[in-house]
């Protein structure tokens, strides 16, 4: 969902640049030439243009009661904009393993394109991501700042959050391993067939032979 939304915002900032240069095109034929402030006039309708649609059209973030519904694939891709939502309250270690486990999310969800929503493997997927994830994301949210850092039970909050996602990202990247395993397999087979009938130990076809 987040890689559609920058593929939005990149096609609309190009729309925008092609419809500037444009309007500069006829402005200069117009007139004659548009001149040193003209062309200053563009390139800052470009810069304004990138601000505009870096941020524009924004994603909106679902509510923390709405990540486990629907389908495992919805599912997914509501906790992927849910997580990256929550990394301004998280430590810098947890925040680089929130950037890892969104790309790991993100080609999750093409893995579960037509799973069965009865498929363990999917009940496994909305337990992990639909349910631990984000519970263990709340309960760190719940401590206090200044407690976060006090080392309880062997390590300090931030350690603990660190280490689970960690886990969690570990597991994901099995899950969609298994699940990936079938294309594997398929693709390992066409190329053996392929190394068969084409390769080079594979002999001539006749026609070529004569043709030669």
């Amino acid at each position: 969902m987040r890689r559609k939304n920058w593929t939005k915002r990149i096609t609309y900032f190009v729309g925008a640049v092609f419809t500037i240069l444009v309007a500069g095109s006829i402005a200069g034929l117009v007139l004659d030439g548009i001149g040193f402030v003209g062309v200053m006039a563009i390139a800052l309708a470009v810069v304004v243009a990138a601000a505009v649609f870096s941020n524009y059209p924004k994603v909106k973030v679902p509510k923390r009661s709405d990540i486990n519904r629907g389908d495992v694939k919805q599912m997914v891709s509501r906790t992927e904009l849910w997580l990256e939502a929550q990394r301004p309250a998280l430590p810098p270690p947890a925040v680089n393993l929130v950037d890892q486990i969104g790309v790991q999310l993100d080609n999750l969800g093409f893995q579960l394109e037509g799973l069965d929503q009865n498929h363990p493997k999917a009940r496994e997927i909305r337990s992990l991501v639909g349910e631990q994830l984000p519970e263990m994301v709340d309960s760190y949210r719940k401590i206090p700042a200044h407690l976060r850092t006090e080392k309880r039970a062997g390590a300090t909050p931030d350690e603990q959050l660190t280490g689970s996602l960690s886990k969690i990202s570990g597991e994901i990247d099995s899950i969609t391993r298994q699940l990936a395993e079938g294309s594997l397999d398929d693709l390992a087979i066409k190329h053996r067939f392929l190394e068969y009938k084409f390769g080079e130990g594979a002999e001539t076809s006749p026609q070529l032979e004569h043709k030669s």
